[in-house]
């Protein structure tokens, strides 16, 4: 008779209590995955998603040179080292709120996924909560540093399904005007969704953005993930 397969339960590798509740990296078997309050947020399965949303964003600009990127989210780092990896972006700024993952980078076990983009000189890490930089209440946000040519976001699973309660004013058309003050005329901006959300959609064309659609990525099973995309007007 054989034996029934029980993979291994997660192990969790560190947890920390902070402003926004409680962050966990964990490992099961050979991923390592970021839980916020609860809610999985992602692991180091694939990094599809990731690779597109930083893509679609570059390929949505009008082909001007070294364009720069915020990216809102560091999470496991794919979108980071898939920017970073490409030299055709210019600088590369990361806004991440939680304090625990950008340690977990720095000498943690995520660190393998972004060494070397880390080390890059195009890159930099930005220790602030993603809305309140966007809104301007961060320091150095005001400054032209606090421009880009494209943001790519990925705070939440979604503009219907955040992680804080918080995170649904950047979807919101104060939010999103926030979003369009960031932005470099004819700049685009990237979010990252679990699934379609038309409603979003509505808002981004409201809020006056161009060229609004989304790009779906092929999941195993369910619904595609996607990623909405927008353009401020030139």
């Amino acid at each position: 008779m054989h034996t029934p397969y029980r993979p291994d339960p997660p192990v969790v590798l560190d947890r920390h209590e902070g402003p926004y509740g409680e962050v966990v990296l964990r490992r099961h078997g050979d991923l390592l995955q970021i839980i916020a309050n609860g809610m999985f947020l992602m692991d180091t399965s694939d990094g599809r998603s990731e690779r597109l949303l930083v893509d679609a964003a570059y390929d949505a600009l009008d082909g001007r040179p070294r364009p720069s990127v915020l990216i809102g989210g560091l999470g496991v780092g794919f979108s980071l080292a898939h920017a970073a990896a490409d030299p055709r972006w210019g600088r590369i700024s990361v806004v991440e709120r939680e304090r625990a993952i950008i340690d977990w980078h720095l000498g943690g076990p995520l660190s393998e996924l972004s060494r070397e983009a880390l080390a890059d000189p195009r890159t930099e890490i930005l220790h602030a909560d993603l809305i309140a930089y966007v809104n301007g209440s961060f320091a150095g946000a005001n400054t032209p540093s606090g421009t880009y040519d494209a943001l790519c976001l990925d705070i939440d699973n979604g503009p219907d399904w955040t992680v804080t309660e918080g995170n649904e004013s950047l979807y919101s058309p104060a939010g999103l005007a926030a979003c369009q003050a960031r932005l470099n005329p004819g700049g685009v901006l990237a979010v990252w969704s679990a699934q379609p959300s038309p409603a979003f959609d509505s808002a981004l064309r409201n809020a006056g953005f161009q060229q609004v659609r989304t790009e779906e990525i092929p999941v195993a099973r369910g619904v595609p993930d996607v990623v909405h995309l927008a353009t401020r007007a030139a």
